[in-house]
C-alpha cells in the first residue's frame, strides 16, 4: 500500500465538496481523472472508500479513517512547507545568543524588543549557560551569535564590530578616591573590587589595568546583578569597574561618583561573533544593526 499526499487531499477535497464534480474542480482536475484516482486508491488500499450509492457522496467507514489521517498529516505538513519557505526566504529562523559580556543584559533586551515585532517568525532565545563556552558552541551549531569583546581567528566564524565602550571606575560619593581626576591601578590596593562572578579574563578592570600593572585589590566580592554592585558602591562596601552603558543614570546620582580609568581613559569594543554562512541572513543583519545603534543612545543618557 502505498499512500501519497495527494491521495489525501483527493479524500478530504471529496468529503468537504460532497461530490465528485466539486471537487475535481476544488482540485482542477476532470472528474474523470479524479475517479481513476479514486478507484487507484481502493485498488491499493483493499477497501471501498466511499458509499457508491449515496447521495451526496458519504465516505466508507474505511474512508473516515483515511480523512482522519488526512485531517492529522495535511494541516503538519503545510506547516512545514511554511516553514521551510520563511528560512529560505529570510522571514523566520533562529536566533540563539550567547553572553560573554555580563552587563551586555542591559543594552540586549531593548534591541531583542525591537528586533521581536519586526521579525516575529524567527525563534530567539538567550543562553546565559554557555557563556564560558560559547564561541565552541557557535561553531557546534547550539548558538547562532555570540557577543564578545576578545575577537578569535576561528575558521568559519566572524566577528563583526558592534560599538566601542569605556569600562568606568565607580564608588561611593564619600570615597577618599572621589577627589582623584583619574583613576590608576594602584588605586585599588586598599580596595575591595566588587566584580561579576565570572573569570578574570573576561573582566576589564583586570585584562587592561591590574594584570597588566601586577596590582592585586585587598578583596574581591563577586555579585551577579548588576543593581547588587551599585547598591553595595552606593553603601560603601566596594568600589566597581563597569561599562559606560551601565552607568547612564549612576553618573547623575548624589551616591555616586564616576571616574575614568587611566588619565587617557580605556576604550574597548564589542564584537558580535557569528558564523559565516549566517551572517548575510536578513534577520541577522537587522539584529546586528540595531545592536550598533541602540545601545550608543543608552551610553549618551
Amino acid at each position: 500500500m502505498h499512500i501519497e499526499f495527494r491521495h489525501l487531499r483527493t479524500i478530504k477535497a471529496i468529503h468537504e465538496a460532497g461530490g465528485l464534480a466539486r471537487a475535481a474542480d476544488l482540485l482542477n482536475m476532470t472528474q474523470s481523472a479524479l475517479s481513476h484516482q479514486v478507484k487507484g486508491i481502493e485498488e491499493q488500499a483493499g477497501v471501498e472508500l466511499f458509499a457508491r450509492r449515496s447521495k451526496p457522496l458519504k465516505l466508507s467507514a474505511a474512508g473516515l479513517k483515511m480523512l482522519r489521517a488526512a485531517e492529522d498529516i495535511l494541516p503538519r505538513v503545510a506547516a512545514l512547507e511554511e516553514e521551510f519557505s520563511g528560512l529560505v526566504k529570510g522571514r523566520s529562523g533562529r536566533l540563539h545568543i550567547a553572553i560573554e559580556c555580563h552587563a551586555c543584559f542591559d543594552w540586549l533586551f531593548p534591541v531583542l524588543e525591537q528586533f521581536r515585532k519586526a521579525w516575529p517568525d524567527v525563534d530567539v532565545d538567550i543562553r546565559p549557560g554557555l557563556a564560558f563556552d560559547a564561541l565552541p558552541a557557535l561553531r557546534r551549531e547550539e548558538v547562532d551569535l555570540v557577543i564578545s569583546s576578545d575577537p578569535e581567528k576561528l575558521e568559519g566564524v566572524s566577528f563583526l564590530p558592534l560599538f566601542d565602550y569605556e569600562p568606568v571606575f565607580v564608588a561611593a560619593a564619600t570615597s577618599p578616591l572621589a577627589q582623584k581626576p583619574f583613576i590608576e591601578a594602584a588605586d585599588f590596593r586598599d580596595q575591595t573590587l566588587i566584580t561579576y562572578p565570572v573569570e578574570r579574563t573576561r573582566l576589564d578592570v583586570f585584562t587592561q589595568l591590574l594584570t597588566p600593572a601586577k596590582v592585586e585589590p585587598r578583596a574581591i566580592r563577586q555579585v551577579e546583578l548588576t543593581a547588587v554592585i551599585l547598591l553595595l558602591v552606593a553603601s560603601g562596601r566596594g568600589v566597581a569597574v563597569l561599562p559606560d552603558w551601565v552607568l547612564r543614570d549612576v553618573r547623575y546620582h548624589s551616591d555616586y561618583v564616576t571616574k575614568p580609568l587611566t588619565e587617557d581613559g580605556l576604550t574597548r569594543r564589542l564584537y558580535a561573533a557569528v558564523r559565516d554562512e549566517d551572517s548575510s541572513k536578513p534577520f541577522m543583519a537587522h539584529v546586528l544593526r540595531l545592536a550598533r545603534t541602540e545601545p550608543v543612545k543608552l551610553q549618551r543618557g
